[in-house]
């Protein structure tokens, strides 16, 4: 019988000393190797998929948010589109571009991170990046351009996204 109350007070104890350790740092360590580690952080940690995922599943939660991001960026170019006319020009070029984005790329970077193909994850993550600086860089000569905190929003997930990703080559 004292046996049975020793190995029940010691599950007991092992139990709650398991709750009060720190949750997995796995995203903390993975976020400090990203050029944008606060933006990580607070991009994994708010999804509740991110708890317990491995490198790979960091990797897919940020992709998501890029997709997230890029489809809005999306939306609003779309919405502009009916605006100043002298912005036509570049806000069509910047609609083809996301759309490549979201066909394209993102769609590259999820496969290739199921298949356990990081390489193209990261080409796919870093093309995204390409394609919203392109965009940007279309308004030159335009007077400013209406997506520049966007675009930037976009580039920056990308580049963490392809950070994490490159944990994994």
């Amino acid at each position: 019988m004292k046996l049975l109350m020793l190995m029940i007070f010691l599950a007991h104890v092992a139990s709650t000393q398991c709750a009060a350790l720190p949750p997995d740092d796995l995203i903390v360590r993975i976020c400090r190797q990203t050029p944008l580690h606060d933006l990580c952080i607070s991009s994994l940690k708010s999804k509740p998929q991110s708890s317990g995922a491995d490198v790979t599943g960091l990797a897919l939660i940020m992709v998501d948010e890029l997709k997230t991001k890029a489809t809005e960026t999306q939306n609003h170019i779309n919405g502009l589109l009916h605006g100043n006319p002298r912005l036509k020009r570049p806000l069509r070029s910047c609609a083809d571009k996301y759309r490549a984005v979201i066909e394209d790329d993102i769609p590259e970077a999820v496969e290739a991170l199921q298949k356990g193909n990081p390489k193209f994850a990261e080409q796919g993550a870093n093309d995204a990046a390409g394609e919203a600086g392109s965009c940007e860089d279309g308004f030159s000569g335009s007077g400013g351009s209406p997506l520049t905190e966007k675009n930037k929003a976009v580039r920056d997930i990308a580049a963490v996204a392809a950070a994490i990703v490159r944990n994994l080559l």
